[in-house]
């Protein structure tokens, strides 16, 4: 079984910076992909970014594109998602996400882990 524990959010203004970070744990603990979803209050949870563990290839959201910068860590088991220049409507809790195969992560029935999530609200 694999844990993630998210680390990072937090209370900022619009254009400031937040990284969150995301340490993976346990027996076997690795994963193909690693990446991250948020959920806004009242709405359903959808992909942000994702990072193939062996190659480093990256995909994101539209709505972060430009932004938002994912990257890991393979010795620590740890990716990291750096968010600049907030906006409120980033504003959600972020829930890091695993898969243990090659499946899409984009696809979220494809996630086979999750952490437990940090909120990242961003006033205006």
């Amino acid at each position: 079984q694999v844990q993630l524990v998210e680390s990072g959010g937090g209370l900022v203004q619009a254009g400031d910076s937040l990284r969150l970070s995301c340490a993976a744990s346990g027996r076997n603990a690795r994963v193909w992909t690693m990446g991250w979803f948020r959920q806004a209050p009242g709405k359903e949870r959808k992909f942000v970014a994702r990072i193939y563990r062996i190659s480093g290839g990256t995909s994101y959201a539209d709505s972060v594109k430009g932004r938002f910068t994912i990257s890991r860590d393979n010795a620590k088991n740890t990716v990291y998602l750096q968010m600049n220049n907030l906006k409120p409507e980033d504003t959600a809790v972020y829930y890091c996400a695993a898969t243990a195969n090659i499946q899409n992560m984009e696809v979220i029935a494809n996630v086979d882990y999750w952490g437990q999530g940090t909120q990242v609200t961003v006033s205006s």
